[in-house]
């Protein structure tokens, strides 16, 4: 009495069941009705491995370097939709600002670090010594421009975003340890171009 229609199916319903339906013929919203979950799953079916492998390896290669590319780019320009995850979002472009704008003294320590390696070939203690104590000197010293920075910086990002969160501190630090020139994404601008 109540429920379906209980009627054996024909030769041409198993057909046309059984293979998608063409995508000129669907209709899309309203009016149309909803197509079987069979048809759906086999619309949606392809192999596990591909028939021309090679093909499919290239292609994977391709849209593998041209996302490499692409991510580059935003990089370079900091075009936010195609930055690393680590990079997104409005706080770490303020944070990356702030860094950039300042002098750090933390971009010189690598340098420093060369030199430094390069001169203790020397075979006098007094020499030595005095690279040692010029190292260390700058190493407290970049400690202490770093937590300075960190306080500046919570400051600001609480001002603008509320209580900001270690991973953007920590971004800062190693933003601000990295030479300027070779920073990714590039800074944007200039030192002392504190953003607002």
């Amino acid at each position: 009495m109540f429920g379906r229609n209980r009627e054996a199916p024909t030769a041409q319903d198993v057909i046309d069941s059984a293979s998608p339906a063409p995508q000129a013929q669907r209709s899309q919203g309203k009016g149309a009705p909803t197509p079987k979950r069979s048809v759906q799953e086999a619309a949606r079916r392809r192999p596990l491995v591909p028939d021309d492998r090679k093909a499919a390896r290239e292609q994977s290669r391709s849209t593998a370097r041209d996302e490499r590319a692409r991510t580059r780019l935003a990089l370079d320009t900091d075009d936010e939709r195609y930055l690393p995850l680590r990079d997104k979002g409005p706080q770490r472009r303020y944070v990356r600002q702030f860094v950039d704008a300042r002098f750090n003294l933390g971009e010189f320590l690598m340098i420093a670090a060369l030199v430094f390696v390069v001169l203790s070939f020397f075979q006098s203690l007094a020499v030595q010594g005095a690279i040692l104590t010029a190292f260390w000197v700058l190493i407290i010293a970049v400690v202490l421009d770093v937590l300075l920075m960190r306080r500046k910086l919570r400051k600001k990002l609480t001002e603008k975003f509320g209580a900001p969160n270690q991973g953007d501190l920590w971004y800062a630090t190693t933003r601000a340890m990295q030479i300027r020139r070779l920073r990714l994404p590039k800074p944007q601008v200039r030192r002392g171009q504190y953003p607002a």
